[in-house]
């Protein structure tokens, strides 16, 4: 099976630093086929009989023992990650009004999660929010729609305290990965 995997935290800053080589050297060390590594952000693209559950073990466990720094690693199928582009819930009109709002930042994101969001995630996150911002939820996913940049959204770091452990991609990184998935 196709998998993309999303690695939490890596290359942000100055800690956690890993070279796109050798995030691939390791992928392929494990055993997987055809990884590919999209930027240097922590997304890889490769094949695996695994379960994702015991995929994102061995790959998290490999990881500590090689850079010696913990990163979370969620993982989706092809399938998945087409469910994820398939089920956008914002509308064209509501894209397009964020874009204008700020033509310069990026404006959709995929937040996702290791487990379904709770219900009524979207009223919480909103509440304290920032205002204009959208939520929404997928299977494992919430989808943020800001009309600022990310870094500047209170939603965003309301989405951060609630899921510590989630990983967050723009609209552009998820569909490229969902392209990689099926090209291969």
């Amino acid at each position: 099976m196709r998998y993309a995997l999303l690695f939490r935290g890596l290359n942000v800053g100055a800690a956690h630093r890993v070279a796109t080589a050798d995030l691939k050297s390791l992928l392929d060390s494990l055993g997987f086929g055809g990884a590919q590594i999209y930027l240097q952000s922590g997304n890889a693209v490769l094949e695996s009989d695994l379960a994702e559950a015991e995929l994102c073990g061995r790959v998290r466990e490999a990881f500590l023992a090689r850079f010696g720094f913990m990163s979370d690693v969620t993982a989706r199928s092809a399938r998945q990650m087409e469910a994820v582009a398939e089920g956008l819930p914002f509308s064209a009109e509501a894209l397009a009004a964020a874009e204008a709002a700020d033509p310069q930042a990026e404006h959709l994101y995929v937040y996702f999660l290791d487990a379904p969001p709770p219900a009524g995630i979207t009223e919480t996150l909103l509440r304290g929010g920032e205002p204009g911002d959208a939520v929404a939820t997928g299977e494992r996913e919430l989808y943020l729609l800001c009309r600022r940049s990310v870094r500047l959204s209170k939603t965003a770091i309301g989405i951060g305290r609630a899921f510590p452990r989630a990983t967050a991609r723009n609209w552009k990184t998820v569909d490229r990965l969902r392209r990689m998935l099926h090209a291969g």
